[in-house]
């Protein structure tokens, strides 16, 4: 999108535009618009939930601008257009307003709190700014039914929720598993792939060289690059390829280990005095950096994986299970322990004698420097890339080994990229590029979330035999306590002290505690804003799918993957016919707008310097729409 710089008003355009907007209000012009075509042919649209803990910025003018034109265009030509607004109302960007305000900084002061008091206050919180949404959307002349909007903290919308995964749970899509996930440590919880997705940033991180004394070859060492010093603590192999060229070097009385490929990391002269293929190495033992926790199986030996790269480092991978998804494989492949020496904080555990209680990120300086004080640092460096931060809290992921329940979105591949085949995208690129190259690369969907304020996951485990079950009704669980609940609220801590029989073994059924993906709450609007199954069922079929869907060029991975994954999995259908992906609105020197950079601009300086339909032309006709 292209740049937005306000200038001066010179006219009362809020004034001029007062009687248009009073007129239509006292009238009900909207709401008769969509009432006379009533029982004409459907054009369905589907809003994006906002979340109106927040204020509406320019970006938001855009998108809103967008969503009213073409529901317009269809109205005027016969077609029947309900325009339901929707709220989002659950997850990190309300929890962590609520702890701002109450200045905590984590969940151990979050439980210390106390979970239904922090609970109510992130209810309380959600609608503080809903009457500046709502006299925005007026504003700007976006019709939409404000008034009778789907609120994903409803109970209502959370039972179709749990109809949708108790469904995925009959259909064996949803499991849990033991995995490393990327996973905030400010927050506590693991992140979906779509999630850290929205928080990529460049950083600086160390690059260093480590040498790892091979244990029958004193003055031997094995050359390993790792950005990630804080992992070596729980180092438990290093990983080769089979079929990759390794050389031994000599410098000075030191003889190095290291893939052929990639001798240009040696600093001065060196001798190449052997060489081999990787799998010659195979087996081959090595001296552990650091041990800090016990260890019953054997371990620091070199093993053969797929993964290595001559592409950079020293084509030789330190393996942490704990710490990496692939070398949890590895572990899991060669029978490896896996060393957990950092907490759910993302500090070192009390076994970490050195850097007890330390964030790891914190911790890299004093490792680097304990190594080469022990003469096992070849050299370190600093290293730019991209890295991925929190969505929300913006503090490094850690990718991180986790208990937790995903969806199997990668059973249904093949059908999501049939489906995203059927959508026409505009700007067309994005079907096949931004959108398509996401499917190609599909993981399972991380839902699980180690939170407090959100859609609970409606898991409930024996305490005597570890027997699941899923519940996918309020009436189900009615069945199965044997009581009314018509008036239990849904979310935490009310719901976690429902319990009932385990019918395995009778023993007692409790809720595990987690909450769901907030993004999952917002892909079900398609079922969730009617109560469907429950109730509401020719509407929602006459309501199914959407014709029409549109919101900046963020949410590809975000509310259009989740509704594509849900409909998907569900119908094996796409969950909308036509999407429109706006680019982001800039400042005056082309940079995307932003609170912390202080170059967000006032819808209402804009609106009220130039007018509401002048404002809406500039947003149609200033750029194309393209994300």
């Amino acid at each position: 999108m292209g740049v937005f710089k306000p200038v001066s008003p010179h006219v009362d355009f809020k004034a001029q535009e007062a009687d248009v907007l009073a007129f239509w209000k006292a009238n009900h012009i909207f709401e008769k618009s969509v009432e006379q075509r009533r029982g004409k042919e459907p054009w369905v649209f589907y809003e994006g939930p906002p979340t109106a803990n927040g204020l509406p910025h320019i970006g938001h003018v855009l998108t809103r601008v967008y969503k009213d034109i073409f529901p317009r265009y269809h109205t005027m030509k016969g077609r029947y257009v309900l325009r339901k607004a929707g709220w989002d109302t659950h997850g990190l960007p309300v929890e962590i307003e609520v702890e701002k305000e109450l200045g905590l900084s984590g969940k151990r002061q979050i439980e210390e709190y106390g979970v239904a008091e922090f609970n109510h206050l992130c209810r309380e919180s959600v609608f503080r700014y809903v009457e500046k949404w709502r006299e925005l959307t007026d504003r700007i002349g976006f019709w939409i039914d404000m008034d009778h909007p789907y609120i994903t903290m409803d109970t209502a919308y959370i039972e179709t929720v749990w109809w949708i995964l108790k469904t995925f749970w009959e259909r064996d899509l949803l499991y849990q598993d033991y995995k490393v996930v990327p996973y905030c440590p400010r927050c506590g919880t693991p992140l979906a792939d779509h999630e850290v997705a929205l928080g990529y940033a460049q950083t600086e991180d160390p690059s260093v060289f480590v040498k790892f004394p091979v244990t029958d070859e004193p003055g031997t060492y094995f050359l390993v690059w790792t950005t990630t010093p804080w992992t070596l603590p729980g180092n438990v192999a290093l990983a080769v390829g089979s079929d990759v060229d390794y050389v031994k070097v000599r410098q000075g009385d030191t003889t190095y280990v290291l893939a052929k490929a990639r001798l240009e990391v040696l600093d001065g002269d060196y001798e190449v005095v052997e060489e081999g293929k990787g799998r010659a190495l195979v087996g081959r033992t090595y001296a552990p950096l650091f041990r800090f926790l016990p260890v019953e199986q054997e371990y620091a030996y070199v093993v053969s994986a797929d993964f290595v790269s001559v592409e950079d480092g020293t084509g030789i991978v330190h393996i942490a299970p704990a710490f990496g998804a692939e070398d949890l494989e590895v572990a899991r492949a060669y029978g490896l322990p896996i060393l957990m020496t950092v907490n759910g904080e993302g500090a070192f555990v009390p076994e970490v004698k050195p850097w007890a209680g330390l964030f790891v990120k914190d911790a890299d300086p004093l490792i680097t420097e304990e190594l080469r004080r022990r003469g096992l640092l070849y050299k370190a460096e600093t290293y730019v890339h991209t890295y991925p931060f929190c969505w929300r809290c913006k503090t490094p992921l850690l990718y991180y080994a986790r208990t937790s329940w995903y969806i199997r979105t990668t059973r249904h591949k093949d059908d999501l990229l049939r489906t995203n085949r059927e959508i026409r995208w505009v700007p067309e690129h994005i079907r096949e590029g931004r959108f398509g190259n996401w499917l190609e690369n599909n993981v399972d969907w991380a839902l699980s979330r180690e939170r407090y304020w959100g859609t609970p996951l409606p898991i409930w485990e024996c305490d005597t035999c570890g027997e699941h079950t899923c519940i996918g009704s309020l009436r189900e669980l009615e069945e199965r306590t044997g009581k009314d609940l018509s008036d239990l609220d849904l979310h935490r801590p009310y719901v976690d002290v429902v319990t009932f029989p385990c019918e395995a073994c009778g023993g007692t059924m409790r809720r595990l505690p987690e909450v769901i993906d907030v993004w999952f709450d917002s892909g079900a609007m398609p079922y969730a804003q009617w109560h469907y199954p429950f109730e509401n069922e020719e509407t929602f079929r006459a309501q199914y799918p959407a014709d029409f869907v549109c919101e900046a060029v963020d949410q590809t991975r975000g509310w259009f993957y989740s509704l594509h994954a849900i409909s998907t999995l569900l119908h094996t259908t796409p969950a909308f016919r036509n999407c429109v992906v706006l680019g982001l609105v800039l400042d005056e020197e082309g940079r995307k707008m932003s609170k912390s950079l202080g170059n967000v601009v006032d819808p209402w300086e804009v609106l009220n310097a130039h007018g509401a339909d002048a404002v809406r032309w500039y947003l149609l006709t200033s750029a194309p729409p393209v994300g």
